[in-house]
């Protein structure tokens, strides 16, 4: 560690609420806390926690990820380490282990929070979950790798996924060993995943109103046809079902490429929204 850096890192630890921040988010170890929940914890108002945070983070002391639509922090006991280290690298003529206590002012290195992607949950919906919302979790698991992820459920779900659509998803490469029709029931649960955005794929849900997810996730219609109303021949149904997924595919391709650490939730509904109308136009 160079003088500057160690200097950087030092003055960033003298000053009261930062090293109460550090020893709350070290008790935490790799899995952090929230913006949210460490301005409760030290009653501090976000703006002047979001101050603190920004000098330990630039001293290399702490690491922010993010975590669907929340950023996490969390202690980088490297840079810790590092910090503390500098003190005693030269101890002892170069053997620190002399030192006695003095070298081990940290335990070994516990594991360090390793960096996680912006993991936007999403719930496609439509009412059997048989097609369109299963080619829609489908395609984004594997567009969005590491950036989202993807669910389905439908009101009335059916007791098999259309053979068809699966059949196309798995010539164009999709996984689909964990495709399966299920309830929105599911996830409603105080287990279930929070949701990000919550896209439904038909027109209606059978009069039925959306599920609830859980704190107010971004909603947008994408009303799409209905492959297992299709009453045309085999080779017909499958010119549809590759119609359909183009339709999902590409706003999908739009979706996954919008700027969603920069927008605010009106900003990506409006986004949404204008993918639910191109989704009405003819494509």
């Amino acid at each position: 560690m160079e003088l500057t850096d160690a200097a950087a890192g030092f003055a960033a630890l003298a000053q009261e609420t930062r090293l109460n921040l550090m020893r709350v988010l070290a008790s935490r170890g790799a899995s952090g806390l929230s913006a949210g929940q460490l301005a409760s914890e030290l009653r501090q108002p976000p703006s002047t926690l979001s101050f603190h945070l920004a000098t330990l983070e630039q001293a290399g002391l702490i690491q922010s990820t993010r975590r669907g639509r929340q950023l996490i922090y969390a202690v980088r006991f490297f840079g810790l380490r590092s910090l503390f280290s500098y003190l005693t690298e030269t101890c002892c003529g170069g053997r620190p282990e002399l030192c006695g206590d003095l070298a081990r002012l940290l335990p070994d290195d516990p594991p360090e929070a390793k960096p996680m992607t912006a993991a936007f949950n999403v719930l496609f919906l439509c009412t059997h979950n048989s097609a369109r919302s299963l080619m829609a979790e489908a395609i984004l698991e594997k567009i969005g790798k590491g950036k989202f992820n993807a669910y389905s459920a439908g009101s009335e779900p059916a007791r098999a996924p259309m053979a068809a659509v699966l059949a196309k998803l798995q010539t164009l490469g999709h996984d689909v060993s964990d495709l399966h029709c299920k309830s929105w029931d599911e996830f409603t649960s105080a287990n279930a995943p929070q949701m990000d955005f919550v896209i439904t794929l038909c027109d209606t849900l059978h009069g039925q109103d959306c599920p609830d997810v859980g704190a107010n996730p971004i909603t947008a219609a994408w009303p799409l046809p209905d492959p297992s109303k299709f009453k045309g021949t085999p080779s017909e149904q499958a010119t549809m079902i590759n119609e359909l997924y183009g339709m999902i595919r590409r706003r999908l391709e739009i979706f996954v490429n919008l700027p969603h650490a920069s927008l605010d939730r009106m900003s990506l509904k409006k986004r949404l929204d204008e993918l639910g109308d191109s989704a009405r136009a003819p494509v």
